[in-house]
């Protein structure tokens, strides 16, 4: 099998993270756009580390790890606002959020 070329990794980085913004912008459902933003997430971190290992070092590796932490955490907390709001108006279409003013 042939080595793969970083710019593989670079244009796969760019059509994941594309492919998030696309989903984000035209979608009106909370957990579809949930699921772009951690797609998004995702295409950040391979790029990340397909440039470490590019040039031979662990630095974003280490970012790497820490955007996977602060990804569990906003995972945790999102999901727990999805649930409350699918509880209070029985959907989860973000249109609706405007009752919640009330």
């Amino acid at each position: 099998m042939p080595p793969v070329n970083s710019t593989h990794y670079l244009f796969l980085s760019l059509l994941l993270f594309s492919i998030g913004i696309m989903g984000t912008l035209m979608r009106r459902n909370a957990i579809i756009i949930f699921m772009c933003i951690e797609l998004m997430l995702n295409a950040v971190n391979l790029l990340m580390v397909a440039y470490s290992q590019l040039f031979h070092s662990a630095d974003a590796q280490l970012f790497v790890f820490f955007i996977m932490v602060v990804a569990a955490a906003e995972v945790a907390v999102g999901l727990a606002v999805i649930v409350m709001m699918y509880r209070k108006v029985h959907s989860v279409d973000i249109n609706i959020l405007n009752r919640l003013k009330h």
